[in-house]
């Protein structure tokens, strides 16, 4: 059952939400060469912790044999889809890293990503970032009371193959979020012949479609949490924190809510 949430704690989600996306936006103007995903990530726990919030990604998971994750943020770097951990990797002209970021604010989550390129990259590559994040506001633009989940997966696929024959990463996908950052429902970026439970105003759902230029293959690192493609092609992967409220989505990771790209797409946004 997804958790349903009132006006009073969708606004507290707002609050990990700009904290989230103001973090995001001090690490894009990082991004350069030489310097280090451990850099990133104590750049990101000083801006959560001084925003009066806690990290959502420390120490999260582990139990039964399985290590929790070690660091503030994943980074994962070109051919990394998801969940990298940072470390002394000092980015180079031409990478590609993924930056997911998470932040607890009076016991509510935010959690976005975003890609970010380092210099001069391959076209193919910026057009996989474009391709990726369009297809994560479709996927939004689909969240509508009343109708089934996997409409959003149907509108992140249909989107994509329009654009060309991208990779989209099975197994892994976006979630609901509120209390606890991941939550049901589970939210495939891909049709599903399963239509999912109707969505309802009060549930917030995080949408991260996650893009290869090869094939959808995966593989898991032995560190227990770096996701990478197979064929080692390129990765891109964008999140948003998403409210369905009765006036409107909000997108409580974006500093405007939303209201530019949804409003391009013609959908209602919270006021």
């Amino acid at each position: 059952m997804a958790e349903l949430k009132n006006e009073e704690q969708f606004a507290l989600m707002r609050e990990a939400g700009l904290i989230v996306a103001r973090t995001l936006e001090l690490l894009r103007g990082e991004v350069k060469e030489g310097v280090t995903t451990a850099r990133l990530d104590a750049l990101a726990e000083d801006s959560i912790r001084s925003q009066g919030a806690v990290p959502s990604f420390k120490g999260y998971g582990g139990g039964h044999g399985a290590p929790a994750f070690p660091a503030v943020i994943c980074a994962s770097v070109n051919n990394e889809i998801v969940h990298g951990i940072p470390g002394d990797y000092a980015l180079r002209d031409g990478d590609i890293v993924s930056i997911d970021c998470g932040a607890i604010y009076q016991g509510w989550h935010g959690d976005s990503a975003i890609t970010v390129a380092c210099g001069e990259i391959d076209p193919a590559v910026a057009e996989l970032m474009r391709v990726t994040e369009e297809s994560m506001w479709q996927g939004i633009a689909a969240i509508k009371a009343g109708e089934r989940l996997n409409n959003i997966g149907r509108a992140i696929q249909s989107y994509v193959r329009t654009q060309g024959m991208y990779g989209i990463v099975e197994g892994y996908g976006g979630h609901g979020i509120g209390s606890q950052m991941h939550m049901d429902p589970m939210i495939y970026n891909h049709r599903t012949l399963d239509r999912g439970p109707k969505m309802q105003v009060g549930m917030a759902l995080a949408i991260e479609p996650m893009l290869m230029l090869g094939h959808k293959q995966t593989a898991e690192l032995d560190d227990g949490w770096t996701v990478v493609t197979r064929d080692g092609s390129s990765s891109a992967h964008f999140e948003h924190t998403v409210a369905l409220t009765e006036q409107g989505l909000w997108v409580t990771t974006a500093f405007d809510g939303g209201k530019a790209e949804l409003g391009r797409l013609g959908v209602p946004v919270h006021p």
